[in-house]
């Protein structure tokens, strides 16, 4: 996968018919391979759209009228010669082209291998690779905003300041100990603590909107559950804005799961839709209540719903008691009919209204408005843990946050080394395990096989 020394070639645009599909062409015989295909046989401009056609290698026909781009190296996208064609965006034309292409002396290209050839050509950072992926993949605005500053260097950016404070804190304290009998000693102990927190205080800014990072990032899984009948689908259907669920008064109509995604406050939400959860002998019903189970088990917040026109009952207390290890949103329904519930159980006072919940009570058959508009607030509430920052989070790979937090511990131990008046070469050994964290979140030292992992997963063509 890290050979560069060869020509590749591949369909970047996404699978399906359309006006345009381009073949992507890059490597040192780039040009060669392509005036092998094409009828224009002069010598293509840099950066110059050129109309002309494809023509088959072995019998000479025109196979389609295409406008050809050449970039030339190391001022491309992969730091290398490359030829763009665009051609019509029939997948089979497309694809007779890059076989034309291979004939001619070029490889497939494997997933993600013309961002990885501009990793290694200097082009991009493994930050800025990662983000290729990121807005490649992004479901919402927010998403793509964040990936794209990523891209221009956000986070390179921070790292660099950080990197740049800590080679001439190295730099110094190397010569301290190289060079003992010179007296080169550029700190004190406290004045070297002090310097080193400040370096703590760099990183943990660059963490401290590490967790909404994540979840604008990989989004979250948002749980409907609650006794049959209680109004789960009515709320999934509300949430969707459409009639995906269906919805009957007969108890226990949703057997399965059923899973659907949304936005909210540009976080992307895999909302599912659970069976009533209920004390039965059907074999159904219990299979669905056991995957309603394991979907709560991997969720990042659970909707609760009560029907509070019916009794609380054992069944109610046993759900909050199941749901105690994940955030929730308690939401009363139906309290435009005739209450059973006591003022006791509205207000929590049997014991199960925690201070992480949110209890929301309404009637989600109400006409006027929305009603599950509380419930979306509720839910983002959480989501974001009342967090009012509207900044986009300049970190949200899990990769970087694991990393940046092992640098950030690295800190602070070498600072309380060097607060308790220890030899320097302890508090260099701490400072360069920093220095090589950081290095492998930019791909300065980043080990093969976390390479191969991070681009395996991006598509063919990019």
């Amino acid at each position: 996968m890290f050979a560069v020394d060869d020509t590749i070639v591949a369909i970047s645009t996404p699978t399906g018919r359309g006006g345009i599909g381009v073949v992507r062409i890059s490597g040192s015989s780039a040009t060669g391979t392509v005036r092998t295909i094409l009828k224009h046989q002069a010598p293509l401009e840099p950066r110059r759209a050129t109309v002309t056609e494809v023509i088959s290698g072995t019998s000479g026909q025109s196979l389609d009228q295409v406008v050809v781009t050449f970039f030339p190296g190391p001022a491309s996208y992969t730091g290398e010669d490359v030829v763009e064609i665009s051609a019509h965006g029939s997948p089979v034309m497309l694809r007779q082209i890059v076989t034309e292409a291979v004939q001619a002396g070029s490889r497939l290209a494997e997933p993600g291998e013309f961002t990885l050839r501009a990793f290694l050509n200097g082009r991009i950072d493994l930050v800025q690779a990662e983000a290729v992926g990121d807005l490649i993949n992004s479901v919402t605005p927010l998403q793509a905003r964040v990936a794209f500053d990523q891209l221009e260097g956000t986070v390179t950016t921070c790292i660099s300041e950080i990197e740049k404070s800590l080679f001439e804190l190295v730099a110094k304290l190397e010569a301290s100990v190289d060079f003992p009998d010179e007296g080169y000693h550029f700190f004190n102990s406290k004045e070297l603590a002090n310097t080193i927190h400040r370096l703590v205080q760099q990183t943990e800014r660059l963490l401290a909107d590490a967790d909404r990072g994540r979840l604008v990032r990989e989004g979250a899984q948002v749980v409907i559950i609650g006794k049959p009948n209680a109004g789960k689908s009515t709320l999934f259907n509300r949430l969707l804005g459409t009639s995906r669920a269906i919805v009957t008064d007969v108890a226990g109509t949703t057997r399965d799961f059923l899973t659907e995604t949304l936005e909210l406050d540009g976080i992307p939400i895999t909302l599912v839709d659970t069976a009533g959860i209920r004390s039965t002998e059907d074999v159904i019903e219990s299979e669905g209540m056991k995957r309603a189970r394991l979907a709560l088990s991997v969720a990042r917040l659970a909707i609760l719903v009560f029907d509070s026109s019916s009794p609380f009952e054992e069944e109610d207390r046993a759900l909050i008691e199941e749901t105690q290890e994940v955030d929730r949103v308690l939401l009363i329904n139906k309290i435009d009919l005739a209450p059973q519930w006591t003022e006791a159980d509205r207000r929590g006072e049997n014991g199960w209204k925690l201070e992480r919940d949110r209890i929301v009570s309404l009637s989600l058959l109400d006409t006027d408005g929305d009603p599950s508009m509380e419930v979306r607030r509720a839910v983002t509430e959480l989501l974001l843990a009342d967090d009012e920052r509207r900044d986009v989070p300049a970190i949200t790979n899990l990769r970087h946050i694991e990393l940046l937090t092992n640098v950030s511990k690295a800190f602070q131990r070498a600072a309380t080394v060097a607060a308790d008046h220890a030899p320097e070469e302890l508090v260099l050994a701490d400072l360069c395990e920093a220095r090589e964290l950081l290095e492998e979140v930019t791909g300065k030292r980043t080990p093969e096989d976390v390479l191969n992992k991070i681009f395996a997963e991006f598509c063919i063509g990019k």
